[in-house]
Order: C-alpha cells, then sequence, then structure tokens
C-alpha cells in the first residue's frame, strides 16, 4: 500500500526537509524502536518519557512527553503506511486499529491538532534525505500548529536524532 498524498499544499502542510549526515538504516532504527525514541523524540529540555510502538498499519505509535515542571503530555497515533527504511506515515486523527480520535481537551500541545506525518528517508550515499510533511486538513491547524513552533520543534528534534544515531 501507498500513501496517494503526491504534492503538499503551502497552506495546509508544513514541510522540514534536510540532508544529513548519517545512514538511512540508522535513521530508520531511531524512527522504529521506542528505547532511541525516548532519546530524541522531544525537544530539550523536554522528554520523551515513555514510547510503543506496534510497526504496522493500524499499530499503535504513543509517546508520553513531559515539560521541565513535571507535566506529561500524552500522544496516541495510528501508523497508516510502513515501508522499511523508506517511510513512515502516522496520524493523530486515528487511534490503534484505524479507531477514529475524539478530541476533547485543550491542553495548548500538539496532541489536540489531528494531523497526518508523512516522513520519508532517502538515501544519498552515507547520508539521508530527511523530509517531514505535516498534513493538516484546515488552514487554521496548520497555522496553530507552525505557530506552536513546529519548524524549530522538527529541527531540534532532527539535531538531537542525528546527535544520537552517530553514537549507534
Amino acid at each position: 500500500m501507498t500513501t496517494a498524498f503526491t504534492q503538499t499544499n503551502p497552506k495546509l502542510d508544513l514541510v522540514l526537509e534536510r540532508t544529513i549526515n548519517v545512514p538511512r538504516e540508522l535513521v530508520w532504527a531511531a524512527w522504529t524502536m521506542p528505547e532511541h525514541i525516548k532519546k530524541w523524540f522531544t525537544p530539550a529540555p523536554w522528554s520523551t518519557v515513555d514510547c510503543e510502538i506496534d510497526l504496522r498499519p493500524g499499530g499503535i505509535f504513543r509517546t508520553v512527553m513531559r515539560s521541565p515542571e513535571g507535566q506529561e503530555f500524552p500522544h496516541v497515533g495510528c501508523y497508516l503506511e510502513i515501508v522499511p527504511n523508506e517511510k513512515l506515515v502516522w496520524t493523530s486523527a486515528l487511534g490503534p486499529g484505524y479507531r477514529p480520535v475524539i478530541k476533547t481537551t485543550d491542553t495548548g500541545s500538539c496532541d489536540e491538532l489531528y494531523f497526518t506525518a508523512i516522513i520519508t528517508f532517502e538515501a544519498q550515499g552515507n547520508q539521508t534525505k530527511y523530509k517531514v510533511v505535516a498534513v493538516h486538513g484546515d488552514e487554521a491547524t496548520s497555522k496553530k500548529h507552525e505557530e506552536m513552533g513546529f519548524h524549530e520543534g522538527w529541527g531540534t528534534t532532527l539535531d538531537q536524532l542525528v546527535a544520537l544515531v552517530k553514537t549507534l
């Protein structure tokens, strides 16, 4: 199965793209192993204190982020597509087993936003062309996600991922 998504919409989608100096197999491992996710997934000084991955379409992608003040923010999503070493697609609009999620709280965190993440890993020699597209259903949600620090946050976590991968 491949996603039908082929073109970004600048009014609805946020994009982070960078070539990083690590092999894509290690980047893939960092994205698919809970013990690695907990070390890089949340921009410091925040931390990821728990992670659960069932790496299959319909499987769970769950993290718990902790603020420096100790407040915890759980996030549950559902994998839609997995192409080993090439692509991960997950959404916050669905929970495990494709069960629709009902958002009822206003926490100020990205957990209250419905979006789909399309993350691709393209080998370029010993480097990886890394691309994240956060797909939103409307302009207001995209704008809110951007204002919450999408580019800075995902950029910082990518730096943390690269630092981790260089130690593996």
